[in-house]
């Protein structure tokens, strides 16, 4: 009899572990987990249902720029104020080159990308001839003189992959 019990509750635990990964994994309608941890200003971790392992997501459509580059720090500051240890709405399919899910990342509804560009935080992400999906937020902060765009910077706002060009990576 304790053979029969053994075997049911390793089915059990299994379907449930099953149910668990499912959840956290992307899916069209998304899935909601908290912010465990800010790495920069266009890269969190965040734990999904069931208290797996926290999911490593570079927020889509942006480009922070790097954290020893000028406005690095603010910008990742800024992210870890609005949703650090907050529940967050991820929808998100495909993986980068270094394996982070690529997601659009919403707090109470308002799309976290769109906003680190308007407050002039990050880029909307460049690829090629195409501006990027907050190509009109980043005008408008550009214009406001916001953020990276700033004139308290001191310099010209480096786009963070030119900076990397430049100077290398800062890991």
């Amino acid at each position: 009899m304790t053979f029969f019990l053994r075997v049911f509750a390793m089915v059990a635990l299994a379907g449930a572990l099953a149910q668990v990964q499912a959840s956290a994994r992307p899916s069209a309608s998304g899935w909601s987990g908290v912010v465990t941890y800010v790495v920069d200003g266009d890269t969190i971790k965040v734990r999904p249902p069931g208290g797996d392992k926290p999911v490593s997501i570079r927020i889509h459509g942006i480009d922070a720029p790097e954290i020893c580059q000028a406005g690095g720090a603010a910008s990742r500051e800024a992210l870890m104020r609005k949703i650090g240890g907050q529940r967050v709405m991820v929808h998100g399919r495909h993986h980068d080159d270094y394996g982070r899910l690529l997601a659009k990342v919403s707090f109470k509804g308002e799309d976290t990308g769109r906003w680190m560009v308007s407050q002039g935080l990050a880029w909307s992400y460049r690829h090629r001839a195409h501006a990027g999906p907050y190509a009109v937020e980043q005008r408008q902060a550009r214009a406001a003189g916001l953020g990276i765009f700033s004139a308290a910077q001191g310099a010209p706002a480096v786009y963070p992959a030119q900076f990397r060009k430049q100077h290398g990576s800062c890991h």
